[in-house]
């Protein structure tokens, strides 16, 4: 039965849906809209009315024939049970938009949702449904949860392949240098602006680079470190940009995304970026200025935003000037430069390195080496070409091949080579015979005690001058004039 039909004048869309199917043209092109519809689709007066409906809405509600819906009430379809309630009722009380989970009397369950359609003089003309089966839907959401697990799974192993050994990369600053540099660090973190890291090979560029994302916005996000000379020129781009399937012989049949896009809100730290030969540096140029990366073979442009870190232990400028690398790159990248002193040029973090580093050999391998003071000594006489890298290189070989727990440079050919300062043998620890005059007993005294106290505080120039009761200065120059 329909309701209301008596009592109200007909809206001119009303008068097209609710003519002869057969007569009308224009209603048999609605229903042909309809039927082709992936959701199932019906529309109802104000009252709730049937006035069109899909051939999906006839299959969920049980009805052989789509004309058989025509005319009967939404209300009368829940009273007999054909399905649980009605969002159109809902929607017509509301005068709003009702969306719920419906289902019908065998139990199959559609998402529909209700939507009003009202004129200019706040009437609702008619509602107009649409549903879909929820088994559909949910396996929709279980493929976007499956895609978005893939996706952060792939972002989680590129943080943890990005963080490889990042525990023992610690910065250590006990010269005025370095706590200079990690102040201005500490500050320019919180910027996106472009970093150029300036050392010698072996002095802590990534360490720094790696502290830089660390204390900046971007800390949740990934840190990409790329050796810029460790990639094959011919792979550079694909590198860099990614790919897509098909793009060339030999790529991935399923694409790859490339690193600026790996590295998208996250830090991107370009090391030995003298390396990149000058096609891909106007590549990388336009990169920083747009933000715009296109993949091989693709049509789309994405956009990446990547902060930059690069790092080199070469004279650019000098670079520049034999047309080895472009000058506008170099400006774009040399945005906020900080050069990383030689380890030989702040002697203060000798000690407190080698002590980390002994700390962390003697824990790894439960051990309970120490230095002597012939071996504190022998650290300062040295030059340390090879900066940091050597120096823990150096460490770990006297700790794997020295018998004894008290550890001497004298069992070291390379560095006893290289001191710049001839050392004399002295005894063992605890062996000790003093002789000579009171004034050389004496500084031996002094040196075994200075290289107590270091030992005990780890290395640390400061604390170590504070218990001795010196100015570290003092203590410096006792170390390095024994």
């Amino acid at each position: 039965m329909t309701v209301g039909s008596d009592c109200i004048q007909p809206h001119p869309i009303q008068e097209l849906l609710s003519g002869n199917l057969n007569s009308n043209p224009g209603q048999q092109f609605l229903q042909q809209i309809i039927d082709n519809s992936y959701d199932s689709i019906f529309v109802t007066d104000k009252y709730g009315n049937v006035l069109l409906a899909s051939i999906g809405t006839g299959i969920f509600m049980g009805y052989e024939r789509t004309e058989d819906m025509i005319g009967k009430n939404v209300k009368e379809h829940v009273k007999d049970g054909i399905y649980d309630w009605s969002p159109t009722i809902e929607a017509i009380k509301s005068r709003s938009v009702v969306s719920g989970i419906v289902r019908n009397k065998n139990g199959v369950q559609e998402m529909a949702t209700s939507k009003p359609l009202i004129d200019e003089h706040g009437e609702i003309v008619m509602v107009i449904t649409n549903a879909r089966d929820t088994k559909l839907v949910d396996d929709y959401i279980a493929a976007l949860e499956k895609e978005r697990s893939t996706v952060h799974r792939y972002k989680t192993a590129v943080e943890y392949l990005s963080d490889v050994d990042a525990g023992n990369k610690e910065i250590v600053a006990e010269s005025p240098q370095m706590k200079k540099i990690i102040k201005t660090c500490n500050f320019i973190a919180k910027a996106d602006s472009t970093v150029m890291l300036i050392g010698e090979t072996g002095t802590g560029k990534e360490v720094m680079a790696r502290y830089i994302h660390r204390h900046s916005l971007r800390s949740k996000e990934p840190f990409i470190p790329v050796n810029c000379a460790a990639i094959p020129q011919e792979l550079l781009e694909s590198e860099f940009f990614g790919y897509v399937r098909g793009a060339f012989t030999g790529a991935n049949p399923h694409g790859k995304p490339g690193l600026f896009e790996i590295a998208d809100k996250g830090t991107l730290f370009l090391d030995e970026i003298a390396e990149l030969p000058m096609a891909m540096q106007s590549k990388l140029l336009r990169v920083i200025e747009s933000g715009e990366v296109q993949r091989l073979g693709d049509t789309n442009i994405y956009h990446a935003n990547v902060r930059f870190i690069a790092a080199t232990n070469r004279d650019l400028k000098a670079m520049i000037s034999q047309k080895l690398f472009r000058s506008d790159l170099y400006y774009r990248l040399n945005v906020i430069p900080i050069n990383i002193p030689t380890l030989r040029d702040r002697p203060e973090d000798i000690l407190a390195f080698a002590h980390k580093f002994l700390g962390e050999l003697n824990r790894k391998y439960a051990l309970k080496k120490q230095f002597s003071s012939q071996a504190t000594q022998s650290l300062f006489n040295y030059n340390w070409p090879g900066n940091v890298r050597e120096l823990r290189n150096v460490i770990e070989r006297l700790v794997m091949t020295s018998m004894g727990d008290i550890l001497n440079f004298e069992e070291d050919s390379l560095v006893s080579r290289k001191t710049r300062l001839d050392c004399e043998p002295r005894p063992q620890e605890g062996d000790r015979a003093y002789e000579g005059t009171l004034k050389s007993v004496l500084k031996s005294v002094e040196e075994e005690y200075i290289s107590q106290v270091l030992r005990e505080c780890g290395g640390r120039m400061g604390e170590a001058a504070r218990r001795l009761g010196i100015h570290r200065t003092m203590l410096y120059r006792k170390l390095n004039n024994k």
